[in-house]
């Protein structure tokens, strides 16, 4: 984890994050406590959207930061976010993503070339 990250995680998560497969490939890691909000959110869904609560809730494992700030990530998520070697983690608001390199770049270019979605067109940047 990155130095100016882990200070905060320290502080308001003791270091208990919790990670999980995201729809776009990569992982979602949350602090402790934003976990417990988005896994409610999660778990009051429909019936509709069982698969989605079984891919959040049923892929999110526990994991606690060390005393460098390290976190270990199972071969499983590694191998669903397709992590092999390098890693881009993202500052994601309440939560962050953790990409592989390769894949993020791809999908960050592609989305440069494409156009603006409609709700950025009028953002004002």
């Amino acid at each position: 984890m990155p130095t100016r990250h882990r200070d905060v995680l320290s502080a308001n998560a003791a270091g208990q994050l919790t990670l999980t497969k995201h729809p776009h490939g990569c992982l979602m890691l949350f602090p402790r406590p934003e976990w417990e909000k988005f896994r409610e959110r999660i778990a009051s869904l429909p019936m509709s959207a069982q698969w989605w609560k079984r891919i959040f809730l049923g892929n999110a494992m526990d994991v606690e930061m060390d005393a460098t700030g390290r976190v270990l990530i199972s071969p499983e998520l590694r191998a669903a976010a397709l992590i092999s070697k390098d890693a881009v983690l993202l500052g994601m608001g309440n939560h962050f993503e953790l990409w592989d390199k390769a894949t993020y770049d791809a999908q960050e270019a592609k989305a440069m070339l494409g156009d603006l979605p409609d709700v950025l067109q009028d953002f004002s940047f």
